[in-house]
Order: structure tokens, then C-alpha cells, then sequence
């Protein structure tokens, strides 16, 4: 053999067209098979792929509901005729002055509890007083130092004009005569007030004003409730009492600057239930205010609900409802 045949036969084999023009040999039929498949329209859209026949098969049948019938055991339940009633029924009055003399003693002891429930029972402070029927210018109070949470009926100080103890051992807090005493002299329609150092109504009264119309419930005191702006320390005379009763002046509530706040009503459940609710919307301002910029009901619709929560017979009921429970869980209150 020549050198130029064994030349020829160590040639390598002449490159594909593809190879010559730079263009990728085709991918075998494993490499094809190793590609994605591409997403349907439905998946690409979002859409669920519709369920396969197996599926629809294999899926619980659904169930008709069943027809309830009566048995002789669960006869059909008989209906009254139609009674259209949004309201309670009256308060029947009491039947003589002993009677109507014990009712407001035992409202004004659940009241007493109630205020212990509430937090409203720091120290010796607090009294919560009731016009006696046959004694106008008498009033029912609590024996000072007697923790709330226990007293009965039967602790209550009956108290003349003079801060003097007729019915009861005693002894008697000098605030409670010196405020309550020319309460009940200059307001006649007055049965009830209340006082203590409840902590948001003390809380708020440090502020200087009146609660602003934030809530439905604040409402019952638009316009209702007055500044007393005079704080002497502990009242210990009446002059003070009057002070602070010509303030209250013909409404519900009063507020005591850096003292506290004061309710009264024409009826020891009115008064009670006006200071837990008091006490309530100064607790709302005071969060509401600590959030954020308040916005307050206009006055328009603010006097209308006033209208509304803040008649004395809404809180005749709404204490009465608290009363139900407490003399149940506390039955001796009565005694």
C-alpha cells in the first residue's frame, strides 16, 4: 500500500450536513420522552381537571333529608295566640309603707353586693343611701367599715337630718351623711344616689370634664350628668354636700374632679344600675381615648338615645336582672 491509501483509510468519517451548518443533531427518542409535558388549558387557566369516571363513582351519594314526623310520645307543640310585647310588664306597687320600706331595703343590700362584685368596695369609701317611706327626710345606709360583699338587710342605719342613727348600731361614714343628707333635701324626687371610688369614674374624674356621647350606652348620660370642679378633700359637712348637690342640679349623675363620680334616681334600682353603667362609659372613654381620636355621636341622634337607655325604668330591669342572680347565690342579702 501506497502512503497516500493509508492516508486515505485514517481519514475520519466526513461530518453530517447538520454538523457542516451548526445545527444540533435531533435528540434521540429517550430524550423526548424526558421531556415535561406541556400543561393542559385547564391547568394553565387555574380551572380543576374534571373529576374521572372513577371518581364520580367512587363519591358518596347524596342524602335526601329525612321527614320528621310526630309520635304519640311528642304530641305538635301547642301555640299561644299571637302576643305582640316588647316591654315588662309594670312593677305592681307595694301594698303599705312596710312593704314598700322593705323592698327598698333588701334592693339597696343586693346593691351593696353588687358594687363588692363590680371592684367598686376599695377601703372604708363608699355609701349608697335610700329615702325611707314613712320618714322622707330619712335615709337607709350602710354601717361604715362593713365590707359591701357582707352586708345583709339587717346591718342597714336608719339616719335622721341630723346624721343621728335611729334604727341600727352604727357607726355611720361623715361623708355619706354630709353628701347624701343634702341630696335627698334639695331633690325630692331623689329615692336613691350612690357613691364610691370606683376606679375608672375616679380615673375619669381627674380629666376635669363630662363624658363625650361615644357609645350607645354613654348615651343615657347626654346632657344628664354634671362637673362638680370644687374638690376640698374628704366632705365632712353639709355645706359641701349642698355644693355638690346644687351641681347635680336635676340630673342623673354628677362627676366629683379628682374624687370620683355620684348617681341618683327614683329608685334604689335606678340609682344602683346608673353608677355600674356610669362607671362603664368612663372605663370606654378612657380606652377609647388611649387608642386613638374618638368620633362622637351627633347630637341629634345622641339626645334621641338619650331618649331611649336612659329612662330609670331600663334601669329598673337592668338591676333587676343582676338581683335575680346574686340573691340566689347569696340568699342571706335578705336577712
Amino acid at each position: 500500500m501506497t502512503d497516500l491509501s493509508a492516508a486515505l483509510q485514517n481519514t475520519s468519517e466526513p461530518h453530517s450536513t447538520n454538523a457542516l451548518q451548526g445545527t444540533p443533531e435531533p435528540q434521540s427518542t429517550n430524550t423526548l420522552q424526558d421531556t415535561p409535558v406541556p400543561l393542559s388549558t385547564s391547568a394553565l387557566q387555574g380551572t380543576p381537571e374534571p373529576l374521572s369516571k372513577h371518581a364520580l363513582q367512587d363519591a358518596p351519594a347524596r342524602q335526601s333529608a329525612p321527614t320528621l314526623q310526630n309520635t304519640a310520645d311528642t304530641p305538635p307543640l301547642q301555640r299561644h295566640a299571637p302576643l305582640r310585647k316588647f316591654w315588662f310588664d309594670d312593677v305592681p306597687p307595694r301594698a303599705s309603707i312596710a312593704a314598700e320600706r322593705r323592698y327598698r331595703q333588701e334592693r339597696l343590700a343586693v346593691a351593696f353586693r353588687l358594687f363588692a362584685r363590680y371592684g367598686f368596695d376599695q377601703g372604708l369609701a363608699g355609701h349608697i343611701t335610700a329615702r325611707d317611706p314613712e320618714w322622707p327626710d330619712h335615709f337607709w345606709v350602710n354601717p361604715f367599715g362593713k365590707h359591701f360583699s357582707r352586708i345583709r338587710v339587717s346591718d342597714l342605719l336608719l339616719v335622721n337630718t341630723e346624721g343621728e342613727i335611729v334604727v341600727g348600731e352604727g357607726p355611720v361614714n361623715q361623708a355619706a351623711f354630709a353628701i347624701h343628707a343634702a341630696i335627698h333635701e334639695a331633690r325630692p324626687d331623689v329615692i336613691a344616689a350612690a357613691h364610691t371610688h370606683s376606679l375608672y369614674g375616679k380615673a375619669w374624674s381627674t380629666l376635669g370634664r363630662t363624658l363625650d356621647p361615644l357609645t350607645q350606652d354613654s348615651c343615657a348620660f347626654y346632657q344628664d350628668h354634671a362637673l362638680f370642679d370644687d374638690f376640698r378633700g374628704v366632705v365632712l359637712d353639709t355645706d359641701e354636700g349642698a355644693r355638690i348637690a346644687a351641681a347635680l342640679g336635676e340630673r342623673k349623675a354628677v362627676i366629683l374632679k379628682n374624687h370620683g363620680i355620684l348617681t341618683a334616681g327614683p329608685s334604689v334600682e335606678a340609682a344602683a344600675w346608673w353608677y355600674i353603667a356610669l362607671d362603664n362609659a368612663c372605663h370606654a372613654q378612657l380606652l377609647a381615648e388611649a387608642a386613638g381620636t374618638p368620633q362622637a355621636i351627633p347630637h341629634d341622634v345622641a339626645t334621641l338615645t338619650h331618649e331611649q337607655v336612659g329612662r330609670p325604668g331600663g334601669a329598673l330591669f337592668a338591676f333587676q336582672s343582676l338581683l335575680e342572680g346574686l340573691v340566689e347565690a347569696e340568699p342571706d342579702v335578705l336577712t
